[in-house]
Formats: C-alpha cells, sequence, structure tokens
C-alpha cells in the first residue's frame, strides 16, 4: 500500500470530524486474512436499522446461496451518512489492516482513497460490466481510466415523501406543489391545519442539511445553477436564495428535537403520522417497505422535490477494493456478485433502491421502485449528488458540512453560510 498518510488525512476530512481518539474506539474489529486469497470476505459497510439492515441480511442470504463455500464476514458499522464507517475505514487503512471490501461511493469520492485501491478492471470486463450497467455507472466506478469499485444500487436524492393521512387532513396536494416556494406555504398549512410537524428533519449529522441544501438548490436554481454550483462557478445569489429557504423551513417548521435525531428517527415520524413531509433519498422507501402496515400511496406517497420534475439526481452504492487485501481471490468473487442480478435484486428492493443493471425484471421490487426505474430511464436529467460523492470532492464535501456545523445549526446565519459554501467549491 503506497500513500498512506495523504490517503488518512483525506479519508479523515470526511469521516465526521472525528480524532485519533474516536477512530481507536471506533474500529474494534480486526480483518481476516486468508493467504493467497482465501478466507472470509470482511465486508464493511453502514446498513444498520432502518433500510439497510433487512437490505444487508438479504444481500448476505443471496450471497451465501449462491457462495456456500466462500466464508463472508459482514460487519455492520452504524452511523448516518457514512460518517462511522469512513472513520472504521480509515483507522483500518492507516494501520495497514485493510477489510476485504467496504462499501462506499464512487465518482469523485474514490479520490480521497488514491494509493489505496486496486484494479478490477479485468473483472468488469470478464464479467461483462461494461455492457450491463447503466452509463453513469460505468463511467464513476473508474479512477485515472481504472476501475476501482463495483455498484450495487442506485438512489435518487431529488425525493419528496409525505404521510398521506396527514396531508389529506391539512389539505394539501402533494403533486400540486411544483417550487420551493409551494412548499413552504404547504408546510404552513399544515402548521395551521393539524397537530403534526410540517416536515421531519433528523440533524444529529449535518450530512442531512448538505444533502437537502442540495436539493433545495436544484429546486430554486435550476439544472444550470446546480451544475455551476457543483462544477466549480456558484452563483452567490442562488445559493443565498437556497439558504434563505432553508432557514425558512427550519425555523418554522420542522421538529423541535430535530439536532438530536438521525435519518431512521426522523423517518418514523413519517411511519408514526406524526408528521407531513420528509426530504431523503429513496432509501426512506425502503424503510416504509419494511414497516407494517404502511402502504405505498394508501399509507405514504412521493413526489419529486418541488422543482426538480423530470431530474434524478444520481447517487451509487457501491463496494471498493483494497489493494492491500487480505483475501484477494474471494473478494473478488463477492465483487462479481454485487454486480450480479441476484445482488441486485435482492438488496435494492429492501434499500429503496433500484438496480444499476440494466436487464434486471424489476417484478418483485413493488410500484414506487418500479416507477422509480421508469423516472431514471425517462430523466431529462441526471445531474449528480452533492453530499454523497458524485459531484464535488470529499475535501469540498467535509468543507460544506463544517460550514453547516458552524453556521447553519441554528441560529441560521444565512450570510455566512452563503459565504462558506461558495468560498468551498468554488474554483
Amino acid at each position: 500500500m503506497t500513500d498512506t498518510n495523504t490517503t488518512r488525512r483525506d479519508v479523515l476530512k470526511g469521516a465526521g470530524g472525528l480524532g485519533a481518539a474516536g477512530l481507536t474506539g471506533l474500529a474494534g474489529c480486526t480483518g481476516g486474512g486468508g493467504g493467497e486469497g482465501g478466507g472470509s470476505v470482511e465486508v464493511l459497510h453502514g446498513w444498520t436499522g432502518g433500510d439497510g439492515e433487512t437490505a444487508a441480511d438479504a444481500l448476505t442470504e443471496a450471497f451465501n446461496e449462491e457462495y456456500p463455500d466462500t466464508g463472508l464476514d459482514m460487519n455492520p458499522i452504524g452511523g448516518g451518512g457514512n460518517e462511522n464507517l469512513d472513520a472504521v475505514v480509515a483507522n483500518r487503512l492507516q494501520n495497514d489492516d485493510p477489510p476485504s471490501t467496504f462499501a462506499n461511493w464512487p465518482g469523485p469520492n474514490l479520490a480521497r482513497y488514491e494509493g489505496v485501491l486496486g484494479d478490477v478492471s479485468d473483472l468488469w470486463e470478464e464479467a461483462g460490466f461494461t455492457d450491463s450497467h447503466v452509463q453513469e455507472a460505468v463511467d464513476l466506478h473508474q479512477y485515472d481510466g481504472t476501475f476501482r469499485a463495483v455498484p450495487l444500487g442506485s438512489h435518487r436524492l431529488n425525493c419528496l415523501f409525505y404521510n398521506t393521512s396527514v396531508v389529506e387532513e391539512a389539505g394539501v396536494d402533494p403533486d400540486s406543489l411544483d417550487s420551493v416556494s409551494a412548499l413552504v406555504d404547504a408546510l404552513e398549512t399544515v402548521s395551521t391545519e393539524t397537530d403534526a410537524v410540517p416536515m421531519t428533519h433528523g440533524a444529529s449529522g449535518t450530512w442531512t442539511t448538505t444533502q437537502l441544501f442540495g436539493v433545495t438548490l436544484l429546486g430554486t436554481a435550476g439544472y444550470d445553477g446546480y451544475m455551476n454550483f457543483v462544477e466549480g462557478s456558484p452563483s452567490r445569489d442562488d445559493v443565498q436564495a437556497a439558504f434563505e429557504s432553508l432557514a425558512t423551513i427550519f425555523e418554522s417548521y420542522i421538529n423541535d428535537d430535530a439536532a438530536s435525531i438521525g435519518l431512521t428517527e426522523s423517518n418514523q415520524n413519517i411511519i408514526d403520522g406524526n408528521a407531513a413531509f420528509i426530504h431523503q433519498g429513496n432509501w426512506a422507501a425502503g424503510a416504509y417497505r419494511n414497516a407494517e402496515d404502511f402502504e405505498y400511496e394508501s399509507d405514504w406517497g412521493f413526489k419529486a422535490f418541488p422543482g426538480t420534475e423530470g431530474m434524478y439526481t444520481l447517487h451509487f452504492d457501491s463496494f471498493l477494493f483494497p489493494a492491500n487485501n487480505p483475501t484477494p481471490e474471494n473478494t473478488r468473487t463477492w465483487l462479481e456478485f454485487v454486480g450480479g442480478e441476484a445482488a441486485q435484486v435482492a438488496f435494492n428492493q429492501y434499500k429503496g433502491s433500484i438496480p444499476t443493471r440494466t436487464d434486471v425484471d424489476m417484478s418483485e421490487f413493488g410500484p414506487f421502485l418500479q416507477e422509480t426505474a421508469e423516472d431514471f430511464a425517462d430523466a431529462d436529467r441526471r445531474p449528480p449528488n452533492i453530499q454523497h460523492g458524485l459531484g464535488i470532492t470529499a475535501d469540498q464535501r467535509s468543507s460544506l458540512n463544517d460550514v453547516i456545523s458552524g453556521e447553519f445549526s441554528g441560529p441560521y446565519d444565512v450570510e455566512a453560510a452563503t459565504d462558506g459554501f461558495v468560498d468551498a467549491v468554488s474554483s
């Protein structure tokens, strides 16, 4: 392994600001050595509770059924936005104790692991992945022209979910919400007509707010304004307008305990009928599918985040291949499985995501994910997300989250947050 000092610095910037003591406390796991590529495949991932645990269990079961003679050690590291997972991975890489593979994000995010990831280009060729996966997956799983990871599924981030009973009680028609200002008006109506929280939010980690900024920017500035931000030429007026909308929502319409809860608890407010709306990636729907007596359309619904209709904000769940691999051959078996149909059906139907393969039968996925697959195929634009690795670098993302923590976690300083975001991404 080479360049471990640089890699550790880059990884830590995306690991939620945890220092060395926090890393040591989180690690608590060792690699499963395997000689000439044998041994159990140690898989680090962040899918615990809510939408993730059921999906991870289904993935494990499918692998064990297909490869009963290959050992598998699934090692879940809880915590939203991959923050704890990133910290554990950073610690393991720094200590020259890499796992066999770990779940993470492709695109610009791969740069944070420069010098650490191995080449799986031959696997892509032998498995026919370049022909069987969507083009964005083919493009974004390469670093310097070499494949370093394999995709498991695709999430959409420009989602607005709602509890059907609450919005009906408020007299709000979600399908009519075609702008961020219309959403704010609807939140006011929910506030005055019901006892429910207009928009539930979990902000115990900064990533949820950075993610909400991204979709708000897309909804207010449009595709071009959003891409200008991602590509390093942000309009200060566009960024400020997005923060002004967020400040209005946060000051008047979110739950009082937002700062102390995370995604899972926040999403439970929708399931329990305590809130009208939530913005999240479509993993939120994975939790709805796994809940009892909570059915699509009759109990919950979805629309594209207001102002982003016709777009699909792109995100991938993927597995990365460390070069200094304790079980190289068995790890490659895992990666080939991950990119295959059995894995993508087993995992994504419960995770609230869709396969990146183009040849998967969607009949097992339920109506919401079938519609999501159609939306992906029909999307006019597929902008890369900001918070989850595809649109900006890990350093930039870390800077944005620092700005949220320092300037936009209550009180909400629009001017300072705007300056911080503009500076963070400007070329």
